[in-house]
């Protein structure tokens, strides 16, 4: 079960608001027609604030090659000539990662493809009380081996001291990160990640492992690319009242890098009295339609002037046949990529769209192993609740097809062990059973078996380590029991001290590699952020959680200067400190705490309704309208629909000690539907009953019985129809 469904067993909202948000229907007739989508898709999208079509893409495509170049990442380049250059070289080459799923999987997956490009790599996460980071005794242990390349997953960012003690010891070090960059930089060869403001990336919310996999697909794309390091130019010339505009884009590993606009009338200029000529000096240039363009350019500048142009339109029409014998305006109307532009695209662009497909598509981008590859990019996306939104949603959408269909070694063990082989996965089955599983083995001290397992080359070794860390969630699981046990009334204690604004839990029975995950237990809890900390005799080592859009930075950075290490997301981050700067760090809490302001909490509990469909419109075909929203997670929660009307055609109580659960049969005309009513016996027959006319509010999903998916509604909340009740 997710999201709402969950609170709802545990029996926690009442009282609930039903909120419809008003929406132009002009708006979703627009949308509907312009992105070829039905009518509630288009409603859910616009009810959601999905009205511009770059965001609409991701939830409309599927397609890897709307995955966004991962060469617009600043650093890629440098990154990818440096790594090669060690594999030219034999280079003793170290992958340093973190402990939790994001950590894991990103190091699995980068070490596991420099292995196969026959690379000296090594791998390395922190273990048992090691703290978050590579440390001065980690680099300078690998320097003393002969090694001279370092490179970081999910981490690295804050390590500005240990990076410049690496190129003191001539070791260069690569950065692969996504948190938070601090003011000060490490001096590293390259720094990876999408959170840097100059130059800035369009999504800066991928995961760790997110950013690993784009690395690998750079590393990949210059394995195999021609163009690969070479800037070429794409030249498209159109008539303009009396003139000619001659467009030029400049593309380096497919990114436009620069462009050149010139409106020329013919016979008024020479050729090398424009900006042309030393804009393409040196340049590969590429034409569609090589005819039409030279005899153009004979009208501008005369049948003298002679430019170098290659007619690349019969290459790409033999790779993408819809192509073949037409003009780029024609196949602008036919482009799926155009059709998500905010404004209409000139000629240029389509040919730049088309010409960076063409090149994907003949060099196999998206083929071999990178299906696997994004099994690990949506396990390292979802455990680190990364928003499901941009090139997220394809990152994780094709990330479990591909589990599905084919689990990489590793992750294929552990699915058996979890009894999950052959099932139809979502992100709930990332969210609670496979990536738990995962980050037991950090949690336990113990991360390095979790990479063995996705890493180890023989198939009953590999069995043998799914088990341990099947074991270790066994373990986890108690622990967390037990710690809570510890926790709870700690924190609840710590109210007063922090005005309400804070909860916090310390102490030496707190066990390191569970602080996460109380935290999160606490902030819902008391509904207001959390802080549970490990302490040993010479270090505190904390983690933060907050609720209600409270940004931990506002906690975190007045207290920067008493940590050893710091860092993470808004709303969920870490530290560690000296043990002696503890006291003064709890002083200065209480005084910060009181300046907290949080969202509000409303008593009533409001039900956002995505979409109130009509009777007929339900039917099992909706399944196709929830499946197109998957991946749910962060940023977008599950469809909730709206219906009224409905009959109770069929009233069951369920659970195995006490009925404190409904089963229903709705009749809506059509189909009887299975309906499943959470946490709500007592509400019968005071509520509702057998036979009442109901408006409701739900999601749908699919429950399994006999290896056969079955539709059925999670009721959310349920009230008599105002025509009955009068």
């Amino acid at each position: 079960m997710e999201g709402l469904e969950k609170a709802y067993k545990a029996g926690i909202l009442t009282g609930m608001k039903w909120e419809k948000r008003d929406i132009p229907q002009e708006l979703v007739k627009n949308m509907a027609e312009k992105y070829g989508c039905d009518l509630i898709t288009a409603s859910i999208l616009a009810r959601r604030g999905v009205t511009g079509g770059e965001e609409i893409r991701y939830f409309l495509e599927d397609d890897p090659r709307h995955i966004r170049n991962p060469f617009e990442l600043p650093g890629m380049e440098d990154a990818v000539d440096r790594i090669l250059a060690a594999k030219e070289e034999a280079e003793k080459t170290l992958v340093f990662g973190d402990r939790d799923v994001d950590g894991v999987t990103g190091t699995a997956l980068l070490t596991s493809f420099l292995s196969r490009l026959e690379m000296d790599v090594q791998w390395r996460l922190p273990q048992g009380d090691e703290g978050y980071g590579i440390s001065f005794e980690e680099v300078e242990h690998f320097a003393a081996q002969g090694g001279t390349l370092i490179i970081t997953v999910d981490c690295g960012i804050s390590n500005v001291k240990e990076v410049a003690r690496a190129k003191e010891l001539g070791v260069d070090v690569i950065i692969t990160d996504h948190h938070l960059p601090k003011e000060e930089l490490p001096e590293a060869l390259a720094v990876v990640n999408p959170r840097l403001n100059a130059p800035r990336y369009p999504f800066p919310y991928l995961s760790g492992c997110g950013v690993a996999y784009k690395l690998v697909s750079a590393l990949r794309i210059a394995q195999k690319s021609e163009v690969y390091g070479y800037s070429i130019c794409l030249l498209n010339t159109r008539p303009l009242n009396d003139a000619y505009v001659i467009e030029i884009a400049k593309l380096r590993n497919l990114c436009v890098i620069d462009r050149l606009t010139e409106t020329i009338v013919p016979g008024m200029v020479g050729i090398t009295e424009t900006r042309l000529p030393q804009f393409l000096e040196g340049q590969q240039i590429f034409v569609w339609d090589g005819p039409l363009q030279k005899k153009t350019f004979a009208k501008i500048f005369g049948a003298g002037v002679e430019v170098y142009m290659l007619d690349i339109a019969p290459e790409i029409g033999k790779e993408i046949p819809q192509t073949a014998g037409k003009s780029l305006l024609r196949i602008r109307e036919i482009s799926r990529i155009a059709r998500y532009a905010e404004k209409t695209p000139d000629e240029l662009e389509v040919f730049t769209n088309l010409f960076c497909s063409f090149i994907q598509k003949r060099e196999g981008h998206f083929t071999g192993e990178a299906p696997a590859d994004l099994q690990l990019a949506a396990l390292g996306t979802i455990a680190d609740i990364m928003p499901l939104r941009d090139e997220n949603r394809i990152i994780v959408r094709r990330g479990l097809a591909s589990l599905m269909e084919k689990p990489r070694p590793g992750l294929q063990e552990l699915l058996a062990k979890l009894e999950l082989t052959g099932r139809k996965l979502g992100t709930y089955e990332l969210s609670w059973q496979i990536c738990p599983a995962i980050n037991a083995a950090g949690r336990m001290g113990r991360s390095e078996i979790a990479a063995a397992m996705l890493l180890e080359a023989e198939g009953p070794e590999r069995d043998r380590l799914a088990g341990e860390v099947i074991s270790m969630n066994e373990e986890r699981k108690k622990l967390g029991n037990d710690t809570w046990a510890v926790v709870e009334p700690l924190a609840r204690e710590s109210l007063d001290t922090f005005k309400g604004n804070l909860v916090l839990a310390a102490g030496e029975n707190i066990i390191r590699g569970v602080t996460g995950l109380m935290a999160s237990r606490l902030a819902g809890r008391f509904d207001t952020p959390a802080l549970v900390v490990s302490l040993t005799e010479r270090i505190a080592t904390g983690s933060f959680r907050s609720v209600r859009g409270y940004p931990l930075s506002g906690l975190m950075e007045p207290c920067a200067d008493l940590f050893l290490d710091w860092g993470g997301h808004e709303f969920a981050s870490g530290f560690s400190m000296e043990r002696s700067n503890w006291e003064p760090f709890l002083e200065r809490l209480k005084t910060i705490s009181a300046t907290i302001e949080l969202g509000d909490a409303s008593d009533e509990e409001q039900l956002i309704v995505d979409a109130e469909l009509p009777l007929p419109y339900l039917t099992p075909d909706l399944l196709n309208v929830v499946d197109r929203f998957e991946p749910y997670g962060e940023e977008n929660p599950q469809i909730t629909f709206m219906a009224r009307r409905v009959k109770i055609a069929d009233l069951n109580f369920m659970g195995k000690i006490e009925s404190k659960h409904v089963k229903l049969t709705l009749d809506t005309g059509k189909y009887k539907w299975p309906a499943v009513y959470w946490q709500a016996a007592e509400k019968v027959p005071g509520d509702f009953d057998k036979g009442d006319m109901v408006d409701l509010v739900f999601n749908i999903n699919r429950n399994r019985f006999n290896n056969v998916d079955i539709p059925q509604f999670i009721v959310i909340d349920l009230k008599r129809s105002r025509e009955e009740s009068l």
